[in-house]
């Protein structure tokens, strides 16, 4: 007996897939890269024995910054990147 709700997806179509994401997770996965180097080294983390720095020292530090730049692609770039996989994923071919 065959089903007619199983079938094969083009091997182009599930690499357009896979591509989108790809693009979707390098966002979050950098986000947590900054956490987890937050946690691994948490001397760099000047905000918890802020004795004598200044105010960019606190702010500028370099755990913080890998996720802040992990938030800014998910939402800045990755997003319209992905809005136009799927346009070109609908365009006919």
């Amino acid at each position: 007996m065959e089903t007619p709700l199983v079938r094969e997806i083009p091997a182009d179509r599930a690499a357009r897939n896979a591509r989108a994401r790809t693009v979707s997770l390098l966002g979050p996965a950098t986000v947590a890269c900054g956490l987890i180097w937050a946690i691994l080294q948490p001397y760099r983390l000047t905000l918890l024995h802020p004795l004598g720095e200044g105010f960019w020292w606190l702010v500028l530090e370099p755990p913080l910054l890998v996720a802040a730049a992990g938030v800014v692609f998910a939402l800045v770039v990755a997003k319209p990147l992905l809005a136009d996989l799927e346009a070109g994923n609908a365009a006919p071919r």
